[in-house]
């Protein structure tokens, strides 16, 4: 699966900013896909995942309640509405498709498979 994630952009506190994550190649309705971040000098973080049909979400406590996945597996695309941003959300942010079924929640970058590119999102204060 190549992922390609898009939508990354500078936003003002408070304001809001979807991410796309378009895959292609194998089978994109059979991957859990999750979302993940990287601040600058700090490690890896879950963000949230939803399930291959997209019926069941899964969400870090730092977003929950602000952010909302969601996928269209007809465009083969991934979502990641996020609102109310603030500044410590600055981060890349990066799509991947998981093969994982036995497992739940999927939030260790090692159950992933696939990894899109990363797009960068800056909230300023």
């Amino acid at each position: 699966v190549q992922l390609q994630a898009s939508g990354g952009g500078l936003v003002q506190a408070g304001g809001s900013l979807r991410l796309s994550c378009a895959a292609s190649g194998r089978t994109f309705s059979n991957y859990v896909m999750g979302w993940f971040r990287q601040a600058p000098g700090k490690e890896r973080e879950f963000v949230s995942h939803l399930s291959s049909r997209g019926g069941t979400k899964y969400y870090s406590d730092s977003v929950k309640g602000r952010f909302t996945v969601s996928r269209d597996n007809a465009k083969n695309t991934v979502y990641l509405q996020m609102n109310s941003l603030k500044p410590e959300d600055t981060a890349v942010y990066y799509c991947a498709a998981s093969s994982v079924v036995s497992t739940w929640p999927v939030e260790r970058g090692s159950q992933y498979d696939y990894w899109g590119q990363g797009t960068l999102v800056t909230v300023s204060s």
